[in-house]
């Protein structure tokens, strides 16, 4: 049971780490904002948002088939996992620089994701 929740909860925290890179892509295609119908419309051509919304209706329907079939305790603390994801994301997909103390952050997490599973 726990490496099928671990598996799953991996990739929910995944989806959910891939809306947040795509929403921020789709929000820097956006351009300044504006109520014109020039501006509407070039945001309902923008295909980050779409994949921004696939990505967490995904991740939605991940969620309610783990929270039906996993304990609440367990299966919450999982999605912290999405953290991990996102300081991954933001080194090799944005080339940010991370400080160690953020690595320690990370390190906790996942050390923390390992007490919950066990």
């Amino acid at each position: 049971m726990i490496y099928k929740l671990l598996l799953i909860s991996v990739i929910q925290c995944l989806l959910l780490c891939g809306g947040q890179v795509l929403l921020k892509f789709a929000l820097k295609a956006m351009g300044n904002f504006s109520w014109s119908i020039n501006f509407i419309l070039h945001q309902l051509t923008n295909w980050w948002w779409l994949g921004c919304g696939i990505c967490y209706a995904l991740a939605t329907v991940l969620w309610m088939y783990i929270i039906k079939n996993f304990p609440f305790s367990m299966a919450y603390p999982m999605i912290s996992l999405s953290y991990v994801f996102g300081m991954l994301a933001a080194m090799f997909i944005f080339h940010e620089t991370i400080p160690l103390t953020r690595w320690v952050g990370v390190a906790l997490i996942i050390l923390g994701c390992i007490f919950v599973a066990k």
